[in-house]
């Protein structure tokens, strides 16, 4: 595989931090990264080598990607499976992961029962449409129950708890057609980035997710747990990756339940909040991964480092407003931390704007964790 310059050009739908720490990943490659996204000069645009402006749906905008790309992937679940799918079948440019597995993730019903059908434990689940299916779906499942929006919710939006059959008109109105699923009584949340390329698969260590609110908080690697239960989460991630068509990065969501099963609560077919932390903690970072695989280049290692804690920045004010972070100083002193900053020019309530990864061979999980709850309290933008 001789290398020129640029290697390679990946284009992706979608240009977030995401596509921005893709960008950073491809570089040392020598691969080129182009992106298409609605809002003039993204995140991305400062680390990528351009920028089509232009909506996840615009057909022209993704023909335009396309042709200025050797394979094209997307960051986000809103991209158009259908405009890419044509993409990949009038150009030379194919499309990593597959549109269809797109396609099956944006719907969580559709979700819920392509992996029920191969076999992958997910929570009891029903279809609803109704306020009357919620009020059967929770006589069936038992109250309370959670509800998720079928499309258009990724990353805890547009999921809500339902307490009882008196919340479910008000339920239903804000989510449209839904996924009810058993409230399952869960020990902890736990992820697994895998990858698959073109003849092989890798499975970065399992990390436990801390969540308050439906959002992500923190992610501590090892995750702490029992042995026998992080290869039984590996297990199920692989056995999730069989099931996927396309070459790439996909975060899998887990629950470990109180007896000590694994349950899978959401896919991502793309680079995922969890695996921010191999960056810093692992051999080779999800973002690179990515490239590589959708590339059809060989993988890289997938072993951890050192032990690795991620605390999420998020907007802490109540009303949207220029973006301006207090407190920076104390996370770049010390020589364990990694500051992450997004570049988004304004920050809203609870909206993620960068991340802290602390990564120190000589440290456990649990001082890490207590230093990056210090470290990310001292940072504001109130």
């Amino acid at each position: 595989m001789p290398h020129v310059t640029p290697a390679a050009t990946v284009g992706v739908v979608g240009g977030g931090q995401l596509a921005r720490m893709l960008g950073e990943a491809a570089g040392p490659l020598g691969v080129e990264v182009v992106v298409s996204d609605p809002t003039p000069d993204c995140p991305a645009a400062p680390v990528v080598r351009d920028q089509i402006v232009g909506d996840f749906n615009d057909p022209d905008a993704i023909r335009d990607l396309a042709e200025r790309a050797d394979v094209l992937t997307f960051e986000i679940e809103l991209a158009d499976p259908d405009a890419m799918e044509r993409v990949g079948e009038t150009t030379v440019t194919p499309v990593h992961p597959d549109p269809d597995t797109l396609r099956t993730i944006q719907d969580k019903l559709v979700q819920d029962r392509a992996l029920a059908d191969a076999g992958v434990h997910v929570p009891d689940f029903r279809g609803v449409d109704t306020a009357a299916a919620l009020r059967a779906a929770g006589e069936d499942l038992g109250w309370p129950l959670m509800l998720k929006a079928r499309e258009g919710g990724y990353d805890g939006r547009g999921n809500f708890p339902v307490e009882g059959p008196g919340d479910a008109e008000g339920a239903i109105a804000e989510t449209g057609p839904a996924l009810a699923e058993e409230l399952v009584d869960f020990e902890r949340e736990l992820a697994v980035i895998g990858v698959k390329g073109t003849d092989a698969v890798r499975a970065f260590p399992v990390t436990e997710t801390v969540h308050e609110a439906e959002i992500l908080r923190e992610l501590v690697t090892p995750a702490r747990i029992a042995p026998v239960v992080r290869e039984r989460a590996r297990r199920v991630a692989l056995e999730v990756l069989e099931m996927l068509d396309g070459r790439g990065v996909y975060g899998i969501e887990l629950f470990e339940t109180s007896e000590g099963d694994i349950l899978v609560n959401e896919i991502a077919p793309r680079p995922h909040n969890s695996g921010h932390w191999t960056i810093e903690g692992a051999h080779s970072s999800q973002f690179e991964q990515h490239a590589r695989a959708v590339l059809g280049w060989p993988l890289g290692a997938a072993e951890r480092r050192a032990p690795s804690v991620t605390t999420n920045i998020l907007g802490d004010i109540e009303e949207s407003q220029p973006a301006e972070l207090s407190g920076v100083e104390a996370v770049l002193e010390d020589p364990a931390a990694s500051l992450h900053w997004y570049g988004k020019r304004e920050v809203r309530p609870l909206r993620k704007m960068g991340h802290v990864t602390l990564s120190d061979a000589d440290s456990d999980a649990e001082t890490l964790l207590a230093r990056a709850r210090e470290l990310r309290d001292g940072l504001t933008f109130s």
